[in-house]
């Protein structure tokens, strides 16, 4: 019974954090786009440039761009210059357990 009301606690807790399950629906709407989704499956193997992303997935690279400023702006990928270079790559491991756990549940 005690158990039952710590999790009773912890629910309600985060469930009136309205501004907190907001940002969560809003970093799963970013999973919801292909292009995205591929994107951070290439630079879960490697950290890439865009030129050489938008090579891989056959897009121009204006297109990949955009979807690169949206993972940026979600803290799911970073960067790194190098001359005039600009390198991609996941921002932590925390991204790399979503898309192996996504795999996964797919894979079942």
């Amino acid at each position: 019974m005690i158990e039952e009301l710590q999790n009773t606690t912890e629910i309600n807790e985060i469930m009136s954090n309205e501004e907190l399950l907001y940002d969560l629906a809003d970093l799963f709407k970013i999973f919801g786009d292909t292009t995205r989704i591929k994107i951070l499956y290439a630079l879960r193997v490697k950290e890439m440039c865009v030129s050489a992303i938008a090579e891989l997935l056959n897009m121009n690279q204006s297109a990949v761009s955009h979807q690169l400023k949206i993972l940026k702006q979600s803290k799911l990928i970073k960067f790194r210059r190098d001359g005039k270079t600009i390198f991609y790559s996941l921002a932590d491991s925390h991204v790399v357990t979503i898309i192996d756990q996504g795999m996964d549940h797919l894979m079942e």
